[in-house]
């Protein structure tokens, strides 16, 4: 089993819930607003012997020559977009699930970007998204799965999606929040989305001002952090700048 970062860079966001791109090599981040913090937006895939699973989907963002950017990510690492087999969401806020879908350039339709994948979403966290009024939430990136055969409702507060991938509903970070945990061969991925989103947040006892229960998501990390460095785990940081990824080994 095998985890690669698909990062689309790095951004700073404010109160405005807007994503501006930064460069970490001659920016300076005290000359962004008040209030504002850096982050990566880093998707992963992971391969198994018997699927190619991609967590999250970023921001959906185009490239000069009109390609989706998750694509590209994915075929510079030799992947075929259409060989993605499971999509599984954390939430549905617009930096995480940009990419389910995209506007093709010259017909200017919506397109389901991974149809031939299975797609693993919260059904309350999609319901809850689709009331729409939210600023952390685009209904039209994800209308589309009202419809689409291809995803699989999470219906459950805690669940086994086949016997390798498990999940639980942690609802720290948003109202529906849900991490996961993919096992093959005695190895162990975990997921935490935005309640496990770096390094830093995972070794201190740290309460972000953008969790909807800050205390409850550091409750969160603490567990996860404790229980995945006494079992091993390799964590997956999805806005880690530095750290992608870190294999719990390491800190002993």
């Amino acid at each position: 089993m095998h985890i690669y970062p698909l990062s689309e860079g790095s951004f700073t966001i404010d109160q405005t819930k807007v994503f501006v791109p930064f460069n970490t090599s001659i920016e300076n981040l005290q000359e962004r607003p008040k209030g504002s913090i850096l982050v990566e937006i880093q998707p992963f895939v992971i391969v198994t012997e018997k699927d190619i699973i991609l967590l999250d989907t970023g921001l959906g963002y185009m490239n000069a020559s009109g390609k989706l950017q998750i694509h590209e990510n994915l075929m510079s690492l030799g992947i075929d977009p259409s060989s993605i087999t499971k999509v599984f969401m954390s939430h549905l806020h617009k930096d995480h699930s940009g990419g389910l879908t995209y506007v093709d350039p010259l017909s200017q339709q919506r397109f389901i970007s991974f149809p031939y994948a299975k797609h693993y979403i919260q059904k309350r966290e999609f319901e809850f998204a689709m009331e729409g009024g939210k600023s952390s939430y685009i209904p039209e990136h994800i209308e589309l799965f009202k419809e689409f055969s291809g995803v699989e409702w999470l219906l459950e507060d805690e669940g086994q999606i086949d016997q390798n991938i498990f999940y639980q509903l942690s609802a720290g970070h948003s109202k529906f929040h849900q991490v996961a945990w993919f096992k093959e061969q005695g190895e162990t991925i975990f997921f935490g989305g935005d309640e496990a989103p770096q390094l830093q947040q995972m070794r201190s006892r740290f309460v972000a001002k953008y969790d909807m229960d800050g205390k409850k998501a550091m409750q969160w990390r603490q567990t996860w952090w404790e229980e995945g460095n006494n079992a091993g785990w390799q964590f997956a940081f999805y806005h880690d700048i530095s750290h992608p990824t870190w294999k719990a080994a390491q800190i002993h």
